[in-house]
């Protein structure tokens, strides 16, 4: 077999928001961008669960688009809190894949806290209900993310993804020692985000996920532009290199690693 002749490794972006208005009217040029570039699948996230019908119609108009929902917690004071029954009810689509995203940010939103806490554990208790992985959105509030993670799972078990990890070392050691995962955006490869590879490679490689959080942080060498899910493969080779790997191998773990969370998408592409 020749080089030209060798299969693209095949990554997912876990991690992206196609019904933003950045991607209006290109959506079936970007999909197909991103599987010319290997990126196999994509998790769109709804952030305010009004959104829903928007998001839940591009999944199903693409085989390999699954979807998530959650109240972003920036939203959170904005918009109606969530019930865990609204929640649940959502798992019963089949493309339906997470819960969130949900957490907390106090960089921009510290004055909502407590209505961004309280909206964290409802989320989290759809998570434990529905057996989904919760998809976490932290900023700017490791201490209290740290404590609400930890009750919450203590609660009632869950799986979890940090979604674009850039928070500290303690952070991600919690989250880890609580069995969740830390998914790698463009942030990792910034030229100035030396720390946070840091965490990234004293983390286990199997609780590695990669993603765009598109239409935001476009890795380089598209930083400052719009990102899109095909510009996960930058970021995924940033991660291999960190790991010391073949871009195959750490494709082919990371997809394992994606499968193994995500398990509602390994079982769709099974029964499809």
């Amino acid at each position: 077999m020749t080089q030209t002749d060798t299969p693209l490794p095949q990554i997912t972006d876990s991690h992206c928001h196609l019904d933003f208005p950045d991607f209006e009217g290109e959506l079936d040029e970007v999909i197909a961008r991103a599987a010319r570039a290997g990126v196999a699948r994509m998790v769109t996230i709804c952030t305010k669960l009004k959104n829903i019908p928007q998001v839940q119609a591009i999944a199903e108009t693409y085989p390999n688009v699954f979807f998530a929902g959650g109240t972003h917690p920036m939203s959170a004071a904005d918009e109606p809190l969530a019930t865990v029954d609204e929640l649940v009810a959502l798992a019963s689509h089949p493309k339906f894949v997470g819960i969130g995203e949900t957490g907390l940010d106090y960089h921009y939103t510290a004055d909502s806290a407590d209505v961004q806490q309280e909206s964290l554990r409802i989320h989290c208790a759809a998570a434990h209900e529905t057996g989904l992985p919760l998809i976490i959105h932290a900023r700017a509030a490791d201490e209290d993310m740290a404590r609400i993670l930890a009750e919450e799972h203590a609660n009632g078990a869950f799986s979890c993804v940090m979604h674009c990890f850039s928070s500290g070392p303690e952070l991600a050691r919690a989250a880890l020692n609580l069995g969740f995962y830390l998914s790698m955006s463009g942030i990792a490869a910034f030229p100035k985000s030396q720390e946070v590879r840091d965490i990234f490679a004293a983390a286990p490689v199997d609780r590695i996920l990669v993603e765009t959080d598109s239409p935001y942080l476009a890795p380089p060498p598209h930083r400052g532009k719009r990102n899109e899910p095909g510009y996960t493969v930058h970021t995924a080779r940033v991660g291999a290199e960190l790991y010391g790997m073949d871009y195959a191998d750490f494709a082919r773990q990371t997809e394992a690693n994606f499968e193994r969370l995500f398990a509602k998408v390994a079982q769709y592409k099974a029964a499809a």
